[in-house]
């Protein structure tokens, strides 16, 4: 690995809808970039990728989360430099969210219509992952 690698961590958070129970998965929109995407952030110096994830997810969405299984890394590249991201999935325990200059908007969506929404193909991925955890066959 590059020693200019950027590294990050977020989460694919998800709860039970309140009004129905089925499954939902919460997206950020982030206006610097016009996209949509799971929760995540660059981790601080020293900071332990999963509680980086976990800040991550509290800051861009207002949610307390608690982690579950580790979900697949994410690798690409940004701004010139390759960047790894740690994914884990996190379910929502309570908070919420005030739009501010990073995240403007949050959706819960049911699995199928996250998968459409988000803008990188490569984050689709990490929702099936999510399923296959949450219902391991």
């Amino acid at each position: 690995m590059s020693d200019d690698t950027v590294h990050a961590a977020g989460c694919v958070l998800w709860r039970r809808s309140p009004v129905d129970g089925a499954l939902e998965i919460c997206l950020v929109h982030r206006p610097k970039y016009d996209d949509w995407s799971h929760p995540k952030g660059k981790l601080k110096r020293g900071e332990d990728p999963l509680a980086g994830a976990l800040r991550e997810v509290e800051e861009e969405t207002g949610c307390r989360a608690v982690p579950g299984v580790r979900l697949p890394t994410v690798r690409y590249e940004a701004g010139g430099r390759p960047k790894q991201v740690d994914y884990w999935a996190a379910e929502a325990t309570g908070g919420s969210f005030l739009p501010n200059s990073e995240v403007d908007r949050l959706l819960w969506l049911p699995p199928a219509d996250a998968r459409h929404r988000l803008t990188q193909p490569r984050d689709r991925d990490l929702v099936d992952a999510l399923l296959d955890a949450l219902d391991p066959r």
